[in-house]
């Protein structure tokens, strides 16, 4: 298992908070008591929450990193933050929540239909599943990176690829049909203004990258991200201006749980 790198993840933070910030706007919600920011990464995402519901009385920030938990706790010790696998904890809860909110962190938890099943669970009756998800493995930052690692240079480094366990928008409607009455699906490109090629490289240091640069020594570290930025330098023209256009297609979903059992809650 890689560790993530808050540091490196923080470069860029500003675009990396803006969907949390469209997300969380979108909650349909005057006042929840109770909210979970399940993968709270950093932080960033948590603070978004506190600033749109000032008032909650019990917001909790998890996180599987101890590194970004680190960070977090550091940067915002007014907010509460604690260690959570999203693949096993759910059934540790104690509590229900009316929100449970996650901004760009589900693509790395296996088995989406269990997972939200039991998000879904954890909600108290009228509670608010608010979720965000990048679906850019079809950008060519992403096609890059699949092509590199599984060519006859660098797959014997890597003898298991990154496993994407997004789904499609059709099977997430799928899925939230049969646990919620009300939901809403949407997608959103962010069109981010990046200064050059390396800017893209940096970006995905953090995220994309950071499984298959945790596996390397230094050296070939240094040599996979050669490949990658020169390949970049291929998929993405300089606008007339000097900068790159990078564009980040992201998934969106809200829905909101059923304060009656409707048939829909709670499946076995």
């Amino acid at each position: 298992m890689f560790t993530w790198n808050s540091d490196c993840y923080s470069h860029f933070l500003k675009e990396r908070t803006q969907p949390a910030i469209d997300l969380a706007a979108k909650i349909p919600l005057e006042a929840p008591d109770s909210i979970l920011d399940l993968g709270c990464g950093p932080g960033n995402s948590t603070k978004v929450l506190a600033d749109r519901f000032p008032h909650a009385a019990h917001l909790l920030g998890v996180d599987l990193s101890p590194d970004m938990l680190q960070h977090a706790k550091a940067k915002y010790p007014e907010l509460s933050f604690q260690a959570f696998d999203a693949t096993c904890d759910f059934e540790t809860l104690s509590t229900q929540f009316d929100v449970i909110f996650s901004n760009a962190c589900i693509q790395w938890v296996p088995d989406h239909p269990r997972l939200l099943r039991n998000m879904q669970q954890a909600l108290k009756p009228g509670g608010v599943l608010a979720v965000q998800i990048p679906m850019n493995q079809n950008e060519p930052i992403h096609q890059i990176i699949q092509a590199l690692v599984t060519s006859a240079t660098w797959r014997s480094k890597f003898p298991s690829p990154r496993i994407f366990y997004t789904l499609t928008p059709e099977k997430y409607f799928d899925l939230l049909s049969e646990l919620f009455e009300d939901f809403s699906i949407w997608e959103t490109t962010y069109c981010h203004r990046m200064p050059s090629h390396q800017s893209i490289l940096e970006w995905y240091r953090g995220t994309g990258l950071r499984p298959y640069l945790a596996a390397l020594s230094p050296e070939d570290a240094a040599a996979l991200e050669a490949d990658v930025l020169r390949e970049l330098q291929q998929a993405y023209p300089i606008q007339k201006n000097g900068e790159i256009l990078f564009r980040f297609p992201r998934f969106f979903l809200t829905a909101t749980k059923a304060a009656a059992s409707t048939g829909k809650e709670d499946p076995a």
